[in-house]
């Protein structure tokens, strides 16, 4: 069957599903079963493909059909202009997420230039914001720590991936296993954030595949700001970065314990959507 007409029978399949992008998720999909990119797709529509290609592509057309994220289907996320290795067991990065890395990345250039740091990425998952900053500045050496052993896995391979030598990855539970004398210039993180009852509300793709302990943060979605901002305290350097994602409606509560522990200039950014998405301030 010629690439026209398998993307169509593609686009058809999965075209009902809600959030979806049928055209371009069938591109990516038969792009992974042929390893080539979407320009050869475009470009050569009129090609004929092998039976086994066709059964192989049509197979994973039917997994996303029944809400298997596309992500976890191609191994593969583009975040800051890098194409991440996923795997079921760790978030997708998200675009959001981008504006504060763009923060960091701009941070470093503004306060530390060319000089060594040491950077913190607390809940690495896939390493997407560890990893973009140490891809991006290598004057960074980024630690990433995580709970999850699949986490872990996966962020090694993205390590390996852009073949970084200026990541370090640890398993401890937030700053449990960082030595208590260790002191960062900026610590990071995209923590759990979803209020638990909102997480049947979620979209399907988000509540049945990816992994709840990386969207769960307590009753109120805040436990884990509750348990960074004071112990971060004890990791930053003096006038060190402390920068959080948090939900659409959780910036004044981050606010306020981040000001109730004494960092000062605090600041909000807001989102593609024009929400509030990142909180960050200096150890005061």
């Amino acid at each position: 069957m010629e690439i026209n007409k398998l993307i169509k029978l593609g686009v058809d399949r999965i075209k009902g599903r809600p959030y979806g992008n049928p055209i371009l998720e069938a591109t990516l999909l038969l792009g992974k079963v042929l390893n080539v990119d979407k320009v050869y797709i475009y470009i050569h529509g009129d090609e004929e493909v092998p039976d086994f290609i066709a059964e192989k592509y049509l197979e994973m057309i039917d997994r996303r059909k029944e809400g298997y994220p596309v992500q976890y289907i191609i191994n593969e996320k583009e975040f800051m202009g890098l194409d991440f290795y996923v795997e079921e067991g760790v978030l997708i990065p998200r675009p959001d997420t981008e504006i504060l890395v763009e923060y960091v990345l701009d941070y470093i250039d503004r306060v530390h230039g060319n000089e060594d740091i040491d950077v913190l990425d607390i809940g690495v998952g896939s390493g997407a914001i560890g990893i973009s900053i140490a891809y991006y500045r290598k004057n960074a050496n980024v630690c990433g720590v995580d709970i999850s052993d699949k986490a872990l896995k996966v962020s090694n391979i993205n390590k390996e991936r852009f073949n970084l030598n200026n990541v370090t990855l640890i398993k401890s539970n937030l700053f449990e296993n960082i030595d208590r004398n260790k002191k960062f210039h900026i610590i990071a993180s995209n923590p759990p954030y979803i209020p638990k009852d909102d997480i049947e509300a979620l979209q399907e793709e988000v509540r049945d595949y990816e992994p709840r302990t990386a969207l769960e943060g307590g009753l109120d979605g805040l436990d884990f700001y509750r348990r960074i901002i004071p112990e971060s305290k004890h990791h930053l350097h003096e006038k060190g970065l402390l920068i959080f994602e948090i939900g659409y409606n959780q910036n004044n509560n981050v606010r306020d314990m981040m000001e109730r522990e004494g960092f000062i200039n605090i600041e909000t950014l807001k989102d593609l959507q024009g929400l509030d998405r990142v909180v960050l301030g200096i150890k005061g």
